[in-house]
């Protein structure tokens, strides 16, 4: 079928959402917004879907959303012969709308639904994927992207991010299926009168936040501290449960960034509402010269990462989402190591991309490292595979580079409301010893060396921008990098095809990871890894710089940059 052929069936039979019958009368006989909304179906991977809000195959909507439930529907039956999702979802436009659509889905297929009655975040989801035993789980959001996105993540029964296979087996089921015709659907009230969809009760969320405090390592700490917090949720999800925890532990003291308090998907005052861009925090930072806190949180619209900022010199440094991790990590082990709470052969979990000094600290705690693909399931894998053992006690602490953290193993996936206490937890512990986290970063960069971690990200947009990057990443592997900033490449890492190889001696050694289209191309202590996002249409450069100084690590970090842009055409 043609794309203006399916075109005209979505005029036809599209009839229920009134945005999209105005969208579809709008772009009639436009070429290249037919094309660009019908080219091709959003695909279902393990991050579930992503895409903009709109009329088409390539776009989130409810006709999307109901097709890839009953994929997921259909999954559930022929895996498990029945079952139970949880649903939730953020504070993006129609998400409570597409929860909402994908429980009417699943309860016509006889498959119960437990549905949250307001927005909670995604870490919130993956809890009651285990707590409640579903086979599976639904997070309406799409992170931190613009507003213009909305998204679907798919869970297992493990409260984990579907894995390739899982996912896999769901997306031929989508594949089968008419987005018109195949899709069961039942009314809400009916659904709901039935039993098949049903209220998630608050006991759960108590339940939730009481597995969040038993994450603390300074029980008590925080009463008397005198810790000044300035929060923003950048109007999203972590507004309730983060202030409550913080309250929990004896945090009173919380000033909230009110332009971004309440949920608001439109996101006016933070377009890019991502912790990891300053833009997101600047009213955070404005606010921070009148209230003057010890600490600026900013939680990201579905509470799964978190960033900060803290005092130094009479004004506020951001801190990356790498020295955040660095320092939770050097303070869960310290701390625990001294109170004699560290689990024999404790376990710190880090992604590929994430800052190398991890491995350093736990070299100095005798901690065991293991590295993992970018994304949060593996992480999630390595504390399942533990549980099997029935070691999952040996888990301290899991993080990636772009500000997602876990303590603890009662959800497996990042989440920001207990990285949020922990922070907090941390940033008074150092106060009572007269110390800000500035001070504790660099104490920490003086002992190992200054390890910069610089992460670039290049957007390519529409059906020419996929292409593009496809071509940048299949023209490297032909041609990999020989040099970087005049330093000859000493070691190529292809985790597409499962290769380490020694460009010196051509030595090539199997990597034992699931395959990602990812490069790494290491050059000794600095590196440079290229990698496609997942869920947006960006290359990514991660570039690892070691220096004796930080300005020395800057230095290189940008002519290294430079380079690999120059030699990618980027």
């Amino acid at each position: 079928m043609d794309i203006n052929t399916i075109y005209n069936v979505w005029c036809e039979k599209a009839t229920e959402d009134k945005d999209l019958i105005e969208e579809l009368k709008s772009i009639k006989g436009n070429e290249e917004e037919i094309y660009e909304k019908f080219y091709k179906n959003l695909e279902f991977g393990t991050a579930g879907l992503r895409g903009i809000i709109g009329a088409g195959t390539n776009r989130m909507n409810i006709y999307v959303v109901r097709q890839a439930t009953q994929g997921l529907a259909n999954y559930v039956k022929n895996t498990y012969g029945g079952g139970a999702v949880a649903i939730s979802h953020d504070s993006r436009i129609k998400a409570d709308l597409f929860m909402n659509e994908a429980a009417k889905v699943l309860a016509a297929n006889g498959i119960k639904a437990y549905i949250t009655s307001e927005l909670q975040p995604t870490p919130v989801l993956s809890f009651l994927v285990r707590e409640l035993k579903c086979q599976a789980g639904i997070m309406i959001t799409a992170s931190h992207n613009p507003a213009k996105y909305n998204g679907y993540k798919a869970y297992g029964s493990d409260g984990c991010q579907m894995t390739d296979k899982a996912a896999g087996l769901v997306y031929d089921e989508i594949q089968k299926l008419d987005i018109f015709e195949d899709v069961k659907t039942m009314d809400l009230d009916e659904a709901l009168n039935s039993g098949l969809v049903e209220y998630v009760g608050d006991e759960l969320y108590d339940r939730y936040i009481a597995n969040v405090k038993e994450q603390q390592v300074n029980e008590g700490l925080c009463a008397d501290s005198g810790l000044k917090v300035l929060y923003t949720p950048l109007n999203g999800t972590g507004n309730k449960l983060v202030r409550r925890v913080l309250d929990e532990i004896g945090i009173k003291d919380v000033t909230i960034v009110p332009e971004q308090e309440y949920p608001d998907g439109n996101f006016t005052t933070c377009p890019y509402p991502n912790p990891e861009i300053k833009e997101a925090l600047q009213l955070g930072l404005d606010m921070c010269e009148k209230v003057k806190p010890d600490l600026l949180l900013a939680t990201d619209p579905d509470a799964d990462r978190v960033g900060i900022a803290v005092p130094e010199n009479g004004t506020y440094r951001l801190i990356t989402g790498n020295e955040t991790g660095i320092m939770l990590t050097n303070y869960l082990l310290s701390v625990r190591k001294e109170k004699g709470t560290l689990p024999e052969n404790p376990i710190v979990v880090r992604t590929i991309v994430t800052s190398l000094l991890i491995d350093k600290i736990c070299e100095k705690y005798n901690c065991e490292l293991k590295k993992v693909l970018t994304g949060f399931k593996y992480i999630g894998e390595v504390i399942l595979k533990l549980e099997e053992k029935n070691e999952k006690e040996r888990f301290v602490f899991g993080f990636e580079e772009s500000y997602g953290y876990l303590s603890g193993t009662y959800v497996r996936d990042k989440d920001a409301v207990v990285a949020s206490m922990l922070i907090c937890e941390m940033a008074a512990y150092y106060r009572k010893q007269g110390k800000t986290l500035a001070n504790v970063i660099d104490e920490i960069y003086k002992e190992y060396g200054y390890y910069r971690n610089t992460t670039l990200s290049f957007e390519f947009d529409g059906a020419s921008g996929m292409k593009k990057m496809q071509e940048i990443m299949s023209n490297l592997r032909e041609n990999p990098l020989k040099t970087i900033n005049g330093h000859d490449v000493k070691t190529v890492y292809d985790y597409l095809e499962s290769e380490e190889k020694d460009v010196e001696t051509g030595k090539i050694t199997p990597i034992d990871l699931p395959k990602s289209n990812v490069l790494h191309f290491c050059l000794g202590g600095d590196a440079v890894i290229v990698r496609p996002s997942g869920t947006e249409p960006k290359i990514k450069l991660y570039i690892t710089s070691i220096g004796k100084t930080e300005q020395e690590s800057i230095e290189i970090a940008d002519k290294m940059a430079e380079d690999v842009k120059k030699q990618l055409g980027i």
